[in-house]
């Protein structure tokens, strides 16, 4: 672990409501997203991340341009996606769009790319979902070469070739600084280090030390691959903060009941449980969620055990409300970043 933890927060734009329940507005959601990231820059936080959709319950599809929009009221908060769905894009567009967005930022932009937990990408931009694996390996392997800012020439069987080719604009602050974010597949950590790429590790269930073999893997693989072994490390977690832990579980409980249940009816997943949601919340599950000394203690806790350099606490939680989110997020940059400093020192 670096000698400080940066600290950041990642949210999915999702469609939040009003104080009567009904749904805001795609447009107010991306204006309240924007007003979220100015905050978190505010109090002192590191990076924001947006994750990137094309869902009803989500608003943001296009992660960078709201970026932009929060790069230009703000002043040292990094800028980048929880993920970018690198499968169902191409490789040489985002390396141009954050390549853009490190220029208009003054160098604080960043890209994690994953292959997304969700599918709708691929049928809206024509991908076959039978290539989900080749989809990402192969453009991995593109942007990989495009991160050297030299003329590419790259082979392909599902993307056309490239010859010679140069990519704009070139960055003024160096590489962009790209990571691999993972579920938890060790092939997913093998990967990332055979590139030379940080890990963002996305623990969304169970305690963050059963990913405790992937980080040591990481590390084993940079070896093995002759990359640098003190790469950064990042975790995502979910989770929530307020004045105290019963506020904070009595506050996110019926958002994230909902939350689970709509996408648990998707993907086949039993119902969930106030006595589930208890035990993520408590000391060995992934619900980052509490008090500021609570949710500090978890964060330290995970970043010693995990060799942590940055933790990024997912504030957004199906329709939890904008006003409760800064709150939590003034929270984080004002008392949990001095408990977590304090516990690491």
């Amino acid at each position: 672990m670096m000698a400080t933890l940066e600290l950041g927060i990642d949210t999915f734009g999702d469609v939040t409501e009003d104080a009567d329940g009904r749904p805001l507005s795609y447009g107010q959601v991306l204006r309240n997203v924007v007003e979220e990231g100015v905050l978190a820059d505010q109090v002192g936080l590191d990076f924001i991340g947006i994750g990137e959709h094309h869902r009803k319950d989500f608003a943001v599809s296009a992660p960078e341009i709201v970026l932009g929009a929060i790069a230009g009221r703000t002043t040292n908060i990094h800028l980048g996606t929880a993920v970018t769905v690198l499968s169902s894009d191409d490789p040489v567009r985002v390396f141009e769009r954050f390549a853009t967005l490190d220029g208009v930022s003054g160098g604080r932009a960043e890209v994690i790319l994953g292959r997304g937990s969700f599918i709708e990408s691929f049928p809206l931009f024509g991908f076959d979902l039978t290539q989900y694996e080749e989809l990402f390996e192969e453009k991995l392997n593109l942007f990989a070469e495009l991160l050297k800012e030299e003329p590419v020439t790259w082979t392909g069987g599902l993307r056309a070739s490239l010859e010679n080719q140069s990519v704009y604009p070139k960055l003024d602050n160096g590489p962009l600084k790209t990571w691999v974010g993972v579920g938890g597949s060790p092939e997913s950590v093998v990967r990332a280090a055979h590139y030379g790429l940080p890990l963002m590790l996305a623990i969304i269930g169970g305690g963050p030390m059963r990913f405790q073999p992937l980080t040591e893997l990481y590390r084993r693989a940079l070896e093995q691959f002759g990359k640098d072994t003190d790469l950064p490390i990042g975790v995502h977690s979910p989770g929530f903060i307020a004045e105290t832990d019963e506020e904070a579980k009595e506050i996110l409980w019926p958002h994230y009941e909902t939350m689970t249940n709509r996408i648990g009816r998707e993907r086949g997943w039993p119902p969930a449980t106030r006595a589930r949601f208890e035990h993520e919340a408590g000391e060995d599950g992934a619900l980052v969620v509490g008090s500021p000394e609570t949710v500090a203690r978890k964060i330290a806790y995970a970043a010693k055990g995990l060799g942590l350099s940055r933790f990024d606490l997912k504030i957004s939680n199906g329709t939890l409300g904008h006003d409760h989110l800064m709150k939590a997020i003034e929270l984080y940059g004002t008392q949990v970043r001095p408990l977590v400093e304090d516990q690491l020192a």
